[in-house]
């Protein structure tokens, strides 16, 4: 039995990727995206959708010391022989509190869309999200996709990543539906909690009808750059040494109290 798969071969001669020659065909005229686009979904993506993969890419990349690129660069510190090893140990913090809530919030956008449509009054929004709203809080359900730890009053990447959306025909029921979970949150719950980055780029993914696995997908390889960067950076100037101290100085102390 032949063992096969629809995205790519080689033969003596030549390597194929979805029909295309690797050599000829794409090598010469396409980009990463363009190649991104070519191996998940069988075929080049057309401008607008390009732009948005770039988007979601673009955002993914970094945002400073994160539980991410630390452990990246605490891991580059016990095996610098190793940066396959720091890169893939960030990414393995990319789960539900972390870079793979854009799959959660694309779930959850696809779920609780139904019935709705991209021009229904902005009424059904804000009742579609309260309805949202109560059932998760008596399930005890976190919201994903609202909230930053550090942008208490607004993600700033979140008004780019919605203005670009709309310039690209992107801001659908997905993004209302976020939006006025938003604004029922904020107004009912007396707590301001903004989207924030990922929410915004789960909506564009559901928007775009990815499936929600894409969406953490495109942005782990967005991340996948930012950590290289970061294991980079750790070995010209290494900042994993003084984390490793911090947690030393803290431990000396808890003992120094305990022996009090």
């Amino acid at each position: 039995m032949a063992i096969k798969t629809q995205i790519g071969y080689a033969t003596v001669e030549d390597i194929f990727v979805r029909g295309k020659n690797l050599s000829t065909d794409i090598i010469p005229n396409a980009d990463f995206v363009d190649m991104l686009g070519l191996c998940v979904f069988g075929h080049y993506p057309e401008p607008r959708l390009k732009r948005m993969i770039n988007l979601l890419l673009v955002t993914a990349c970094d945002h400073g010391f994160t539980p991410i690129s630390m452990v990246g660069r605490l891991t580059y510190l016990g095996a610098p022989e190793s940066m396959q090893g720091a890169v893939a140990a960030g990414l393995l913090g990319a789960g539900n509190t972390y870079l793979g809530v854009t799959q959660n919030v694309a779930e959850m956008l696809n779920e609780e869309t139904g019935g709705l449509a991209d021009d229904s009054p902005e009424e059904d929004y804000i009742e579609r999200a309260r309805d949202l709203l109560a059932r998760y809080a008596a399930a005890k359900r976190k919201i994903s996709g609202i909230g930053h730890p550090i942008h208490t009053e607004g993600d700033p990447r979140v008004a780019a990543l919605r203005r670009i959306s709309q310039d690209n025909g992107y801001y659908g029921k997905h993004w209302k539906l976020l939006d006025a979970i938003e604004t029922v949150n904020n107004r009912e719950s007396g707590r301001h909690l903004p989207i924030n980055g990922a929410g915004a780029m789960g909506a564009i993914a559901a928007e775009l009808g990815f499936d929600p696995k894409i969406a953490r997908g495109l942005a782990l390889i967005g991340r996948t750059a930012g950590l290289v960067a970061h294991i980079i950076e750790e070995s010209q100037t290494p900042t994993a040494p003084q984390m490793w101290k911090l947690v030393l100085a803290d431990e000396k102390n808890t003992l120094a109290k305990d022996a009090s």
